[in-house]
C-alpha cells in the first residue's frame, strides 16, 4: 500500500521546504547581528555572515546550508531512493528561491556541496577541494564557488556517474546565474576579496 513518502510530490515539497530554511538570516538575528539582508551584499549565505565579524556563525551557516542539502538527499535515499536526485534539486532550488523571502535566497554553493557529497561523494570531495583552493589562491569567494560548481559535473561524468553529472550541471548553471553580478564585478575589477565589505 502506497504511503505519503512514496510520492514524488512529498519529496519535492519536503526537500524544497528544508532547502528554503535561511539559516544565515536566522542565526544572525538570534545572535543579535541584525538583518543579514542589510549587511554587505545582502546575501544570506556564509560569505556575508562572515562580514558580520562572527566567524563562528559563518562556519555554522556553512555547515547548516550544506547539511540541509545532504539531509534531503540522505532521507530520500533511505525511504524512496528513486527520488534522491529530485530531493537534491528541490533542496537546492529552495535555498536559491525560498518562498519565505520572496524567492530571494542564497547563491547555492554550500547547499550544492551538501547535495554533491550525499549523491556522489567523490564529486562532493572534488567540489570542496576546488572551492577551498580557488578561493585561497584568488582571494575571491565567488571564484571559489563558481570554480567548484563547474568542476563537479565534470568529475561525476569522468567517473561514470552520468546521472549525477546531469544533476550537477543544472546546479552549476544556476550557481553561475546567481553569481552574474559577481562576474560583472570581476570583469570590472571591483569584486570584493575575502575579508572585504561587499561582493558575494
Amino acid at each position: 500500500m502506497a504511503t505519503l513518502i512514496d510520492s514524488g510530490w512529498f519529496w519535492l515539497v519536503f526537500a524544497y521546504a528544508l532547502g528554503s530554511i535561511p539559516f544565515g538570516l536566522l542565526l544572525t538575528r538570534v545572535a543579535g547581528a541584525g538583518d543579514l539582508r542589510t549587511i554587505g551584499s545582502g546575501n544570506i549565505g556564509t560569505t556575508n555572515v562572515l562580514r558580520t565579524g562572527r566567524k563562528g556563525l559563518a562556519a555554522l551557516t556553512l555547515l547548516l546550508d550544506a547539511g540541509k542539502g545532504a539531509a534531503a538527499v540522505l532521507l530520500a535515499q533511505r525511504f524512496a531512493p528513486e527520488y534522491a536526485n529530485m530531493a537534491a534539486s528541490a533542496a537546492f532550488v529552495g535555498h536559491l528561491y525560498p518562498v519565505w523571502l520572496r524567492f530571494r535566497g542564497g547563491k547555492g554553493v554550500a547547499t550544492m556541496l551538501g547535495t554533491a557529497l550525499a549523491i556522489f561523494w567523490p564529486a562532493g570531495l572534488a567540489f570542496a577541494l576546488v572551492w577551498l583552493s580557488a578561493a585561497l589562491l584568488s582571494r575571491y569567494s565567488s571564484v571559489g564557488g563558481m570554480s567548484a560548481a563547474m568542476v563537479t559535473p565534470l568529475v561525476a561524468a569522468g567517473l561514470g556517474r552520468i546521472d549525477a553529472a546531469a544533476l550537477f550541471l543544472g546546479m552549476a548553471i544556476l550557481v553561475l546565474w546567481k553569481h552574474r553580478e559577481n562576474i560583472e564585478r570581476l570583469l570590472a575589477g571591483t569584486e570584493s576579496k575575502i575579508g572585504g565589505k561587499s561582493g558575494e
